[in-house]
């Protein structure tokens, strides 16, 4: 598993992290509700590493529902009270009240969109955009699709968060070129 050469943010010590790499991060991503987990978990991230979300991802799952939105989106005041004093996840109460609101936008954007799929990869046509991660933090892509969701009332979804969320969600194929999965490599 390690054999591989791959992009130097990957922790080598971390095997959950390696096998994040290798089967999730910049692999087009299509299904609603793992992007719906991704946006999520991308909110909490901000000011931390994705490897900290990463390592914290199965108590996440765990603490809201498997990320139902049909679920989470009927939270009560109760529900975030006990989020905010759950050990296994982040507890900033900032993001947990921003994860529900963003959680109702999301079905928002699904009912006008038919999906959050749609709606995210229909800002590249459907394309992949191949760039390294050493690139750049944020885009104009990423700017853009941070508006629009900014204007539809999400918080926690600057730039930088959504520019991550794109590479994890393969919409930018991001591998560095000393990675074996970068783009042309074999």
């Amino acid at each position: 598993m390690t054999d591989k050469p791959r992009c130097r943010w990957c922790n080598m010590n971390n095997p959950a992290y390696i096998a994040y790499h290798d089967d999730e991060w910049g692999k087009p991503l299509h299904d609603d509700r793992a992007l719906y987990e991704l946006l999520i978990l991308e909110g909490f991230q901000a000011g931390l590493s994705w490897e900290c979300i990463l390592n914290k991802r199965e108590a996440f799952r765990k603490a809201f529902d498997g990320f139902d939105i049909n679920i989470v989106c009927g939270y009560d005041d109760e529900k975030l009270a006990a989020l905010a004093e759950d050990k296994g996840i982040v507890r900033n109460r900032r993001k947990i009240a921003a994860a529900m609101k963003n959680s109702r936008v999301f079905r928002e954007i699904q009912r006008e969109f038919g999906s959050f799929d749609r709606y995210l990869w229909g800002f590249t046509g459907g394309q992949i955009i191949a760039e390294s991660y050493t690139l750049r933090t944020t885009s104009p892509l990423s700017d853009k699709i941070s508006a629009d969701l900014k204007k539809r009332g999400m918080s926690f979804v600057g730039s930088t968060i959504i520019y991550s969320l794109l590479q994890s969600a393969g919409v930018i194929n991001a591998h560095g070129e000393e990675c074996f999965l970068f783009p042309g490599k074999k």
